[in-house]
């Protein structure tokens, strides 16, 4: 029974093996697939020109200005949209780059990543689209939101890819060590004490020989 169930498992290693390595190629297709439709929307949303604001959107070099400006001249609900939508821009890079970097420092990887993708975009869109501007708390507000997807879902998300592709043979647990049994110890024999009717006997036996005659 044991010999048929270890060459039942035998034969499906291959199979297993296939399909672990198709969960792997789909789930990078499809990390793939989309970090190309999110830069897509990227694009749109923030190289789209704005004739409108030419004349009123200046550069900021100077981290929390535009968040302050944020706090004093706008409302409520459009500061809200304003530093939110941010947030939201940068989550996908948490979610995605994690999966496609190494396993190793893949956070630090990531909010370099980020950091670096968010600084072009945001000095090509101030150097080349009318109406945009340069904003470095675009830059903080992207990176920030990118790092609280990754601690919410990016981390556990690319754990599981990353284990996958790095034991692409591993099918079942390994058995547990059985711990070696003690050794038995030798049971102690049991000093033997005469009784009483031997004790008698030999007393008996002593005084006889202490009563013969010797020989001369």
């Amino acid at each position: 029974m044991d010999a048929e169930a270890a060459r039942a498992e035998r034969d499906g290693t291959p199979s297993r093996g296939w399909g672990r390595l198709l969960l792997r190629v789909s789930i990078l297709v499809l990390a793939l697939l989309a970090l190309v439709g999110f830069s897509v929307v990227l694009a749109k949303v923030t190289l789209t020109p704005s004739p409108a604001s030419e004349d009123l959107v200046t550069s900021n070099l100077r981290p929390g200005r535009s968040l302050r400006q944020y706090a004093e001249d706008y409302t409520f609900l459009a500061a809200c949209k304003q530093a939110g939508g941010n947030l939201l821009l940068g989550m996908p890079f948490g979610v995605l780059l994690p999966i496609l970097v190494p396993r190793r420092l893949r956070m630090i990887r990531m909010v370099l990543l980020t950091v670096l993708v968010i600084a072009v975009v945001e000095l090509v869109q101030g150097a080349l689209v009318a109406g945009r501007a340069f904003d470095v708390d675009d830059v903080i507000l992207n990176t920030a939101g990118a790092l609280l997807a990754y601690l919410l879902v990016g981390r556990r998300l690319s754990h599981r890819y990353h284990v996958l592709a790095d034991e692409p043979g591993r099918t079942t647990e390994p058995a547990p060590a059985r711990r070696p049994e003690p050794a038995l110890r030798p049971a102690r024999q049991k000093a033997r004490t005469p009784s009483r009717w031997s004790r008698l006997r030999q007393g008996a036996r002593a005084r006889a020989a202490r009563g013969r005659p010797r020989k001369r």
